[in-house]
């Protein structure tokens, strides 16, 4: 009975339209988490804060989605699809409008976090829609779409910013992305349908507190390690009771009977496989989105453009193949994609490891384009082959738990890349004559790299040999 009630609901949807809402409004939302990472430098002599303080603007984007979007699972099951649309654009818009005329540092990062709850709403919202909307045997060419803007967006990101830079002030970054929020939220008030079913379970602030501490203690604490080091009291602090937290929040999740996010998707075994490979390739993602940066400016010398136009090729090409790769795991499942997937990110990062002062901006594109196919080649077959296992009732937990550990796999990633790089470079000084030598800080900079890929190695190591196990799941 229940079955022809579902049928029923969803005779009169129209998917494409609401996938296309889904997919702008996403495009704006992750260009928008490292759209302002080239205006750091900017931002530091405009807004006169040092470093360290100026990292917030995008720590403060990820650690606020890290507590959101565990919390989603229950606001999916509370509150309408339109509701829900609308309020994730109406945060993105605030939020753009308080940052573009920030005074201060304090009111751009305010800002900044009021456009992260619109991304921390709507990425998860997506995901379960897209899964509830089209059947099995569509769903991998759908999650190809989302991927094409999950990755294309943060890919031009850099390079567009960049260019608005040159010609532009900061603000600008924020002031264009306006019309592109206005012209979505339009959009989606037009063609957006409620899809999903409301039980509205009872609410419980214990593990929304514990969650929140959690999740956000861990992006927090990862994130303070990558500038204060591993040893920081405050560093240490964090991830402890940021661990406990979670222990704590996972047993009561397993005993109450309404939990907040239902941990019981790990039951699953192509999830949990899944989500494994997700995360380990998320956090090569996301090492290499810092590392190589770094190694081109400082390393090969540079402009920030140059450097964000270098690795636009890569993120493009990767965003094309989402789309191939999506119909190809409709028709061939996920085994012949997940693995040749890692093997080609090892061979990529074995070579990036051993990059030098003397390599061809040509060189760092082909490789960072050969990451970026293993990338496609894993991503998405991953976590669609994953959700397909679950049960309808755990769609929206399976994507809230898929999200999260991305955040957080990537806050880890980026503090491991930079906490190996600075060690590597460190001891790279005290084996030369002069270490104050400033001639030497290119070359110390990129053994500190060299160093650092063999991070991204180890992970794509271990998705190799967790992929062996992965199985079609129908």
């Amino acid at each position: 009975m229940s079955t022809v009630t579902h049928e029923q609901d969803l005779s009169g949807i129209k998917p494409v339209p609401i996938l296309i809402a889904f997919l702008i409004a996403g495009f704006i939302g992750l260009f928008s988490e490292t759209a302002l990472n080239m205006a750091l430098g900017r931002l530091m002599i405009e807004l006169d804060v040092v470093s360290s303080t100026v990292q917030w603007i995008t720590t403060g984007y990820l650690l606020t989605m890290g507590i959101l979007i565990p919390v989603s699972a229950l606001l999916i099951q509370w509150f309408s699809t339109r509701q829900l649309f609308v309020a994730s654009l109406l945060f993105s818009i605030v939020g753009a409008i308080v940052s573009g005329m920030a005074p201060t540092f304090e009111v751009l990062l305010l800002g900044r976090i009021i456009q992260a709850i619109g991304t921390g709403l709507l990425i998860p919202l997506m995901f379960n829609t897209a899964l509830i909307i089209f059947p099995i045997h569509r769903r991998g060419t759908v999650m190809g779409l989302i991927g094409l803007v999950m990755m294309s967006a943060p890919a031009v990101g850099p390079a567009t910013s960049g260019l608005i830079i040159e010609m532009l002030s900061w603000n600008w970054i924020l002031w264009l992305l306006l019309p592109f929020l206005l012209f979505s939220l339009v959009y989606g008030l037009i063609f957006m349908q409620n899809v999903s079913t409301l039980t509205k379970p009872k609410i419980d602030v214990l593990s929304i507190v514990l969650s929140t501490i959690g999740f956000g203690g861990l992006v927090y604490g990862f994130s303070l390690a990558g500038d204060k080091g591993w040893a920081d009291v405050l560093v240490i602090s964090a991830i402890l009771v940021a661990l406990t937290s979670l222990v704590i929040f996972s047993f009561r999740q397993l005993k109450i009977d309404n939990p907040m996010l239902d941990l019981r998707a790990f039951k699953y075994p192509m999830f949990s496989l899944g989500i494994f490979c997700v995360a380990a390739t998320f956090m090569i993602i996301l090492s290499t989105m810092i590392l190589l940066p770094l190694y081109l400016q400082i390393g090969l010398g540079v402009t920030a453009l140059a450097a964000g136009l270098v690795l636009m090729p890569g993120g493009a090409l990767n965003g094309i193949l989402s789309l191939v790769v999506g119909r190809a795991f409709d028709t061939h499942g996920p085994k012949w994609l997940i693995t040749p997937g890692f093997i080609i990110m090892l061979v990529m990062l074995w070579n990036l490891s051993n990059v030098t002062t003397a390599t061809s901006t040509l060189m760092i594109i082909l490789l960072h384009s050969g990451l970026m196919v293993g990338v496609s080649l894993v991503m998405m077959p991953a976590q669609t082959n994953g959700l397909n296992q679950l049960p309808r009732s755990l769609y929206p937990d399976g994507t809230a738990l898929i999200n999260t550990l991305m955040q957080v796999s990537g806050s880890i990633g980026t503090a491991l890349a930079i906490t190996i790089m600075s060690a590597s470079q460190s001891n790279f000084l005290k084996s030369v004559a002069d270490p104050a030598d400033p001639t030497l800080v290119s070359t110390s900079l990129t053994a500190g790299v060299q160093t650092a890929f063999i991070l991204g190695i180890g992970l794509a190591a271990s998705g190799l040999v967790v992929s062996f196990f992965i199985k079609p799941s129908r």
